[in-house]
């Protein structure tokens, strides 16, 4: 994992160190054409559609991988994807953090862009 924003690293830490409840329900991926930026906002893709993604197995050695691809379809432009951000809704909600991608990823219109089972891999070191 890149970076958690802020509110997400102080949240961590509420819970851990003062038991204060933290739940966050999904985790929504958004696509980006360079770094997010600290409010996750910077260098939006054409296509602004956030996809869910599903971590179905438990946390191990620190990090959780998504266990169903994230799919996005017909994407609208030909651009080239480098960053992701995550949210907690799909549209609005709450910034999570970003990462870039292992490797950049050229699509034409029409592609489907899709990041595998196992590759959207977030961890806490």
């Amino acid at each position: 994992m890149g970076t958690f924003a802020e509110a997400t690293r102080n949240s961590f830490l509420d819970a851990f160190a003062r038991n204060v409840s933290y739940a966050n329900s999904a985790v929504w991926v958004k696509l980006h054409l360079a770094d997010p930026g600290p409010a996750g906002t910077t260098s939006p893709a054409a296509n602004t559609t956030r996809q869910q993604a599903t971590f179905g197995s438990a946390a191990s050695t620190g990090a959780i991988s998504n266990t169903v691809a994230v799919e996005w379809t017909s994407v609208p432009n030909s651009e080239t994807y480098s960053h992701i951000s995550l949210w907690t809704a799909s549209s609005g909600g709450t910034f999570l953090g970003s990462d870039d991608l292992s490797s950049t990823a050229s699509v034409t219109a029409g592609d489907t862009f899709r990041i595998p089972i196992g590759d959207l891999d977030l961890t806490v070191a």
